[in-house]
């Protein structure tokens, strides 16, 4: 497994440094409590005495890598000891036979993109205990492959837009009357030859020029309806990420049951979080997976209000088109699971989508 992520920066440290380090960490992701020197020695065959194991964390802490919140707590890893952790000492773990069973049942099953990610997410929640997140692909160069429309009301039309990796759009149109259908036929026919084959971004740019033969000789109503579709193009055919790729999110109440949500301003600030959609869609959109999966930790997230949390995400591919998926959760979480079950639900996706 290819694990994309940053160097580890900062010095370098002696084994029994790391050693000590990983007690930390190990201890703190799985009580929620600060680590004390006399609970490491203790749980940990370190092969040195409690002053040892002390005298060692107060060396990591002048380094950058634990802090205490008072002078008799024990120590806690920061942002600079969990990439050193995920960098030089974790392994990522492998999920159980029935880890697995149980991601291929929630994910087999379905073809459609969006509800085949729908699904993916709420198994990675499920699985991680972490918020399962995803960002479908980005659809302005997808191909146009064919549209319908459907008359709804006397002044509405119901548009249907296939396009060529498998996803369908509906977008309502409003019209100044009643159209016969007919004229809904022709304008269908019209636009399916004039823009099949083209990508999104094309059909947006030049979808005026390429309708501006069609006159009134066509009859008024024809005429009438192009002109709306030309007039509206920019609208109607704008699939860019912060408008389309709308970002998909598991489950809030499984990380609001963790430690670091117990108290009403913390789980407000997660609620806040899930709400800042567009935030969410450029954080995850500008993600780099060349090699594997993208692993950022609190303030290596360029968004201050990410800080307390890590993204660990994947990228998925729909044809030429590529989406992300993954997790978002506090800092303290534990890597080697979560960065397994990320890598194999990816994985499940992309070979349900037939790669």
């Amino acid at each position: 497994m290819n694990l994309c992520k940053s160097d580890p920066v900062g010095e370098e440290l002696s084994d029994r440094e790391r050693q000590v380090l990983e007690a930390v960490v190990r201890t703190y992701v799985d009580s929620a409590e600060p680590a004390g020197s006399r609970t490491l020695a203790k749980s940990f065959e370190l092969g040195v005495s409690p002053a040892t194991v002390r005298n060692t964390m107060s060396d990591l802490e002048t380094k950058g890598y634990l802090f205490h919140r008072h002078a008799s707590a024990g120590r806690i890893p920061t942002d600079h000891a969990y990439r050193f952790y995920v960098n030089q000492i974790m392994r990522p773990l492998p999920l159980t036979e029935m880890e697995q069973k149980r991601l291929v049942q929630e994910i087999d099953g379905s073809s459609a993109v969006d509800r085949l990610v729908r699904r993916a997410i709420r198994a990675l929640s499920l699985l991680s205990q972490e918020l399962g997140v995803a960002m479908p692909p980005g659809l302005n160069k997808a191909i146009f492959e064919r549209l319908e429309l459907i008359q709804v009301s006397t002044d509405k039309i119901l548009m249907v837009m296939t396009i060529r990796s498998g996803f369908v759009r509906t977008v309502y149109v409003d019209l100044p009357g009643e159209v016969r259908a007919d004229v809904l036929t022709s304008v269908t026919q019209v636009l399916n030859e004039r823009l099949g084959g083209l990508t999104l971004s094309e059909i947006r740019d030049t979808l005026p020029d390429r309708l501006r033969d069609v006159g009134a000789a066509d009859g008024h109503q024809t005429h009438e309806l192009l002109n709306i579709f030309m007039q509206s193009s920019s609208e109607l055919f704008d699939w860019s990420p912060l408008k389309a790729r709308e970002v998909q999110i598991g489950q809030t109440s499984v990380l609001a049951a963790q430690p670091e949500f117990n108290s009403g301003e913390q789980l407000k600030g997660l609620i806040e979080l899930t709400e800042q959609r567009e935030l969410l869609a450029r954080v995850l959109g500008d993600r780099e997976h060349t090699g594997g999966l993208q692993i950022t930790i609190g303030n290596e997230n360029a968004a201050e209000a990410l800080s307390d949390f890590t993204l660990v995400t994947a990228e998925y591919r729909v044809g030429q088109l590529k989406g992300v998926i993954g997790v978002i959760g506090p800092t303290r979480m534990p890597y080697e699971k979560v960065i397994a079950i990320v890598d194999y639900t990816s994985t499940l996706v992309n070979n349900v989508l037939g790669l």
